[in-house]
């Protein structure tokens, strides 16, 4: 259904960028230029995309929703997606060309901030709260999982439904207990509204029942499947980016302004410095290195998705990631 409807821009798109396989190719992202978008400014600009005999454009987005039909029809082969978006995307399109090869964030950003001086710090602490959600909010999607996960009663949670621009704000203001939000984004902006740091407590969902996973590289399968060592060179050197990053997250952030000479280095740093502490280099990662996935972990989390999302299909891990193009052990990044 899905291929049936894009035939014409999958034709173009893909063979267009089959056609310079060999040397240029483009990643469309999943946000603008932040700091986690470093490790890729840093495989360009520290030569590992060219030491694969890659050159490589990476383009800014607007979500990863925005991302994965780029690459599912062809007009990109490389993007970086959140993966449970994807599931619901191929549950939908099962005939999508498109698949996650290589995971970056083994925890995801999902997470609910308080403040301590409003009784917030751990999950059941909302019980009795106001909790500010915006409803096309990615981790308020997940808030369902997370409640039962944690035995909520969500009767006793009033949920107040905020927009994006006024989500930090109402709760620098008191107006809501929490909300719901990135660890990266939201701390960031409370504390820029003058929050004080450690008044700012972050429930990060993963720490606490949530089985899912976060976003990571996805490829349009065609592409690889005609390219397969390209793609393995591609990871390769996204891996060695995020060392960098993880090495130098100052020198990382500089990258991205350059690229971004809006952006503040000081706050991007940070927020790189966040992701990679809490998102990406975790126990699991440090175990068993960067890009693979647990398989007993994944089949949990399609189970806590179900919990919000009626599958029209049969839930199937290797239709939404593979680790066909990984080393074995994945990428070590210390």
């Amino acid at each position: 259904m899905f291929l049936r409807a894009m035939t014409a821009v999958a034709a173009f798109g893909l063979g267009a960028v089959a056609a310079q396989a060999e040397t240029d190719v483009q990643l469309a992202l999943d946000w603008k230029f932040e700091g986690p978008a470093a490790p890729y400014f840093a495989a360009i600009d520290n030569g590992h995309f060219a030491a694969n005999g890659l050159s490589v454009e990476v383009l800014a987005g607007q979500g990863s929703l925005d991302a994965i039909p780029k690459v599912a029809t062809g007009a990109y082969p490389f993007g970086f997606a959140d993966i449970n978006s994807l599931i619901k995307f191929k549950d939908q399109n099962p005939d999508a060309p498109v698949i996650m090869v290589m995971m970056s964030y083994d925890k995801p950003p999902f997470a609910v901030i308080g403040r301590a001086s409003l009784g917030v710090s751990e999950p059941q602490d909302l019980e009795g709260k106001v909790l500010g959600a915006p409803p096309p909010d990615g981790a308020w999607a997940q808030f369902a999982p997370f409640a039962t996960a944690n035995g909520l009663d969500m009767e006793t949670i009033k949920v107040e439904p905020v927009g994006f621009p006024t989500r930090e704000p109402m709760l620098a203001e008191g107006k809501v207990d929490a909300v719901t939000g990135y660890n990266f984004s939201s701390f960031l902006n409370l504390a820029r509204l003058g929050v004080p740091e450690d008044d700012i407590t972050t429930i990060l969902m993963a720490d606490h029942g949530l089985s899912l996973y976060g976003n990571g590289i996805i490829v349009n399968t065609d592409f690889a499947e005609d390219n397969p060592e390209l793609v393995k060179g591609f990871l390769a050197a996204v891996a060695a980016g995020w060392k960098d990053a993880i090495a130098d997250p100052a020198a990382g952030a500089a990258m991205v302004i350059e690229r971004n000479p809006a952006g503040d280095a000081e706050l991007e740093t940070r927020r790189l410095q966040m992701v990679i502490d809490a998102n990406v280099l975790t126990p699991w990662v440090a175990e068993h290195g960067m890009g693979n996935i647990d398989p007993g972990r994944f089949a949990a989390s399609l189970e806590q998705i179900a919990e919000t999302y009626e599958f029209q299909g049969t839930p199937d891990p290797a239709l939404y990631f593979t680790d066909a193009y990984l080393p074995e052990g994945g990428f070590a990044l210390d």
